[in-house]
């Protein structure tokens, strides 16, 4: 592992400086035709933070980035950071407004951007909000520019030998306590909230998730996470640096190039959700593809059917198969061992990392008695400085004693393992028992025929709510929902068996791949007038 330390000093232009000395000609970044080791990468992000001195930027000013995976994503976040700017990412999945959201709370002065995503032009889409956004000064397109933008390639020509004499004294001065990253929350429920981390902060995320992995050098890395998200971000660009493994970076996520990158490319880790390992799975034409390379999968979700993780170790050439638990305020804070058994792994998200400490509390904040449900308290070295601009938010996020209030519903097996059975919100109480989605979740994937399922509260006369799920099924099913209700009825407690099911083609997903059940509410609510919402 590289280190990010010198002389008391820890930030992240002191690590990708260090990788850089020990590992100068191993490459770091593979993008098609676009190439750079180690040495080249430090060389560019210099090149890129002196271009953002040139243009204005001073220390702790915010540059958002709003664009797909990409060499030169990589390029400019470290560029940011070597400049002595604070990062701003902003979900691609966003339209026009939420964009402007984003930079307008942050008060960006600089974006970088794409014109031709997908057949979307980002630019166009901002301007189109009439937002006024009067911080934003600088806007560089990755790919064509357009009214308004700068080409990358004109935007990097700023750079100066004065600037850049600027960057590597900003750089040096950076510490453990300087802001390094305002990440905003998905937004799943409510309005996104900014949260504010810090270079010692986010870089023991990257770090532990090296040691928690095995992440080596020479390692190949596929990354498909999105950028804009902690796990892309930290437990990806930042991580792989760390190590010193080489970055493959994924624009979009097709099983298809997956499966033809880990044989061209030589894949060694393959992190993402589980579907994606299930796309890989079921793929019928699996077998022609070489993956043979393969060591890494690292996953995290409260419903990973055991069958699934069974098939990995079983199927798949994975000696390394990890589950975890993370948040945007904290990082991976809990995750499973390599040497853990497929139920394990499958049905909790492990221990506690090291430098994390937890406890599952009532609404009153008291312990619960070992094997009971309450909320997930964390405590730990990368817990977040706060909330942007909201010290409100921020005071309400902790407990007594600096503990994270998480909102996520956990019971501690007594091996010590943690199970995640729900969003404190999304519990629902069924004629005085609790329902926890994510439990009822798990017993409905042990069905052969259920792909994915999501499971909401809604109002019943009778019992208050009662559970309604949305079920995807296996390809050629013919698995209706009273069938799967009456074969629930055999696997659960009554009072936890869905009352209504509706098979569905998929399941809405933000960019990261949580379901937003606020959405599913909102359809239950139209579709089902009968229903007491």
């Amino acid at each position: 592992m590289v280190a990010a330390r010198v002389g008391g000093r820890v930030s992240i232009p002191l690590m990708l400086a260090s990788s850089a000395d020990r590992l100068g000609e191993s490459p770091a970044v593979i993008d098609g035709e676009t190439r750079f080791n180690y040495g080249e990468l430090l060389e560019e992000a210099r090149r890129f933070g002196a271009a953002l001195v040139a243009s204005g930027i001073e220390p702790q000013d915010r540059v958002a980035i709003w664009a797909y995976n990409s060499a030169q994503w990589v390029v400019a976040v470290l560029g940011i950071f070597e400049a002595g700017a604070v990062l701003v990412p902003v979900n691609t999945r966003y339209k026009g407004v939420e964009a402007a959201d984003i930079l307008l709370r942050s008060r960006a002065k600089a974006l970088i951007t794409v014109t031709d995503f997908l057949g979307v032009d980002y630019v166009t889409m901002l301007a189109d909000t009439g937002v006024e956004l009067a911080d934003l000064a600088t806007v560089v397109a990755v790919g064509p520019a357009s009214e308004g933008t700068e080409s990358w390639d004109g935007f990097t020509a700023r750079a100066t030998d004065g600037a850049r004499a600027e960057v590597e004294r900003r750089s040096a001065a950076l510490g453990v306590d300087d802001p390094s990253d305002i990440l905003f929350t998905s937004g799943t429920t409510g309005a996104p909230k900014g949260v504010v981390q810090t270079h010692g902060r986010t870089l023991s995320v990257a770090t532990d998730w090296v040691a928690m992995t095995g992440l080596v050098p020479g390692d190949r890395y596929l990354m498909v996470n999105p950028y804009f998200h902690m796990f892309g971000l930290k437990a990806g660009i930042l991580a792989a640096v760390c190590a010193g493994a080489t970055m493959l970076p994924e624009a979009v996520f097709d099983v298809d190039r997956v499966l033809s990158m880990v044989g061209k490319a030589g894949v060694t880790v393959l992190p993402g959700p589980p579907t994606l390992y299930q796309g890989i799975l079921d793929h019928p034409d699996r077998d022609r593809y070489d993956l043979s390379t393969l060591r890494v999968a690292v996953t995290g979700a409260a419903d990973i059917p055991v069958e699934l993780i069974r098939r990995l170790h079983d199927e798949l050439p994975f000696s390394t198969i990890v589950t975890g638990y993370g948040l945007t305020e904290g990082g991976t804070a809990v995750a499973t061992s390599p040497g853990d058994d497929v139920e394990t792994i499958a049905n909790t998200v492990g221990r506690p990392r090291p430098g994390f400490e937890l406890r599952i509390v009532d609404d009153h904040g008291n312990d619960v008695a070992s094997g009971a449900a309450g909320e997930i308290l964390l405590r730990g070295r990368s817990i977040m400085a706060g909330y942007l601009d909201d010290p409100q938010a921020t005071a309400e996020a902790f407990a007594p004693g600096g503990w994270l209030r998480t909102g996520d519903l956990g019971i501690v097996d007594p091996t010590g393992c943690l199970r995640i059975v729900g969003r404190s919100k999304d519990m629902f109480i069924v004629g005085g028992f609790n329902a926890y989605p994510a439990e009822i979740e798990n017993g409905i994937l042990r069905h052969p025929e259920v792909q994915q399922v999501a499971v909401i509260g809604v109002p019943d006369r009778r019992l208050g709510e009662v559970g309604m799920a949305f079920v995807v099924t296996v390809p050629g099913s013919s698995l209706d929902g009273s069938d799967l209700i009456q074969w629930c009825r055999g696997q659960m407690a009554n009072f936890k068996v869905p009352r209504v099911v509706e098979i569905v083609d998929e399941l809405p997903l933000n960019a990261t791949g949580k379901v937003l059940k606020d959405v599913l509410r909102a359809r239950a609510a139209r579709d089902r007038p009968g229903m007491p919402m």
